[in-house]
């Protein structure tokens, strides 16, 4: 093998080296965004849940109130 050669196959596997340490580092990025964005949407979907429950109680709340004001104008 020349020198010219090993000299080519040795950028080239230099080269090959530095992409792969780019990729593993966009695959790590890429990991903890990924365990970001699971954490997030377990948050919201949480805050979701809540929320939906605060709902249906003021919803029950209000159909009681009008329940009772139509009570008390057949009543009058």
């Amino acid at each position: 093998m020349s020198d010219t050669t090993k000299t080519q196959l040795d950028l080239e596997l230099t080269r090959l080296a530095r992409r792969i340490d780019e990729l593993i580092a966009t695959l790590e990025h890429l990991k903890e965004e990924n365990r970001a964005l699971r954490a997030r949407h377990e948050s919201l979907a949480g805050e979701r849940a809540s929320l939906m429950h605060k709902n249906e109680q003021v919803r029950t709340r209000v159909e009681a109130m009008i329940g009772r004001l139509k009570t008390l104008e057949h009543g009058a």
